[in-house]
């Protein structure tokens, strides 16, 4: 009797820690080692919030969705230009292959900008892109991606590569490439990102130093070694607790289980504290958040409401946004209104704070922050090569601009994207396209056919 009663204290002692430790585990614990960011790299999130915005408008003229009132200031309160907007595409243009988006042209700050929006809960077809993925299903340039959203980058691409190149030829080579997006928008932008990336004959042959994706509350899209290797053209933004960059569970379970989430967001806290980190970083399948990261974090543990938000920074490769918070804020912040919000206070708190201390001249501050990055993106691929990451590369193997020229082919205007295999072992885009249009399956062994869902 006395052995069965001292096995039970143990197993309620045991469930008690577990149950204090992921009761106290705050989203501000994730990146607690972090340095933080500085204004000038975090200057355009709060602007690309408001592009993303733009594409729920329906008149930019009479914008529904206006500045906060904590951007009124001389620092805020970015408006879009009517006239700079090239192309606005809506759900009956894509018939439900990518979200809607829009192309614009920042004259001001020299961008071109391609943004799409995240999911639209009433719309069927967003449901069906995020379904369309199954555990190790889609390999793409060493690594595993979720396959419903490169199929629809691969089509965003193939129908805007045009337009894209044209103004990027018209306005000039010092004009940046910029795509973003939220939640669902953020995953297809991502994964167009790393296209671009080793496709860029198809824009034009711009250097990869001019091409930029912001993800904004992202999806997880690409495994860990891909995430690690593009951190240097794609950042993601997280805002305090928001749920979906923490959890690696199959977006089908989210959404079968979307009127009961904190149930399941609370199953997924109790699986996870039992893996191993080890045995999630050595998992080739898993995906995670892509590039670097920058937490805005306002809430801390024990401490009512919200405070003066800061933002931290890092390209992580273990603890890399794995754990689940048990927050009631976990959906709210998740809202593009919130992060644009709390994004656009957070950079004029940084501002303010720069302001009385700085002692070197602006472009020495840039240069030095520069070689900062591509410091802590070796590291980071060198962290990822110890902690045995499935494929994942050296600094000495990760391609730079002038040594990952493509070479070019002739193509007509509508010839789909296509590449041939390269001596860095990038894939082979007709591979890719085959497996993604054109390869069926035989009995009911992954039967993805579109006879599975209704139509629109």
């Amino acid at each position: 009797m006395s052995v069965s009663c001292g096995v039970e204290c143990v197993v309620i002692l045991g469930c008690m820690r577990w149950a204090w430790k992921r009761c106290t585990y705050v989203g501000s614990d994730d990146s607690a080692t972090w340095p933080n960011a500085t204004p000038d790299e975090f200057e355009p999130v709060p602007r690309i919030c408001r592009l993303i915005l733009a594409v729920y408008e329906t008149d930019l003229r009479n914008p529904q969705f206006l500045p906060t009132a904590s951007s009124s200031s001389e620092n805020g309160g970015y408006r879009l230009n009517p006239d700079w907007l090239i192309k606005r595409v809506t759900y009956e243009q894509t018939q439900g292959r990518s979200p809607p988006y829009i192309i614009y042209v920042d004259h001001d700050h020299r961008e071109i900008v391609l943004a799409i929006r995240g999911l639209n809960l009433v719309k069927e077809s967003d449901y069906k892109l995020l379904l369309d993925n199954r555990i190790g299903m889609q390999m793409f340039d060493g690594g595993y991606v979720h396959h419903g959203l490169l199929k629809s980058a691969i089509w965003l691409l193939n129908e805007e590569s045009e337009t894209l190149k044209r103004l990027w030829l018209e306005n000039g080579s010092d004009y940046r490439m910029v795509f973003a997006g939220h939640s669902l928008g953020s995953g297809v932008a991502a994964l167009l990102t790393v296209i671009v990336v080793n496709h860029r004959d198809r824009l034009g042959g711009i250097p990869r130093s001019k091409i930029q994706c912001y993800a904004i509350a992202p999806a997880r899209c690409m495994s860990l070694n891909l995430a690690v290797k593009y951190a240097d053209v794609i950042v993601s933004i997280v805002l305090q607790d928001d749920f979906l960059p923490r959890t690696a569970t199959p977006l089908e379970d989210i959404f079968k289980s979307i009127f009961c989430l904190p149930c399941l967001l609370f199953l997924v806290c109790l699986r996870d504290t039992f893996i191993p980190e080890g045995r999630k970083l050595r998992d080739p399948r898993r995906l995670y958040a892509p590039g670097r990261m920058y937490h805005i974090v306002e809430r801390k543990f024990c401490r009512c409401g919200r405070y003066p938000p800061e933002v931290r920074t890092a390209i992580p490769v273990d603890g890399r946004f794995e754990h689940i918070v048990l927050s009631c804020n976990a959906t709210s912040d998740h809202g593009i209104i919130w992060i644009e919000r709390e994004a656009q206070k957070a950079l004029e708190r940084m501002k303010a704070s720069c302001s009385d201390t700085v002692t070197i001249a602006p472009k020495v501050q840039k240069l030095e922050r520069l070689q900062t990055f591509e410091k802590e993106h070796k590291d980071a691929l060198e962290r990822a090569v110890s902690l045995n990451v499935p494929h994942a590369v050296t600094a000495d193997e990760e391609p730079h601009d002038d040594q990952n020229i493509e070479a070019s082919h002739s193509q007509n205007e509508d010839t789909p994207v296509t590449a041939s295999k390269s001596s860095q072992g990038r894939t082979n885009w007709d591979e890719v396209i085959e497996k993604l249009y054109k390869k069926k399956v035989s009995g009911n062994v992954q039967q993805t056919s579109d006879t599975n869902y209704p139509n629109q």
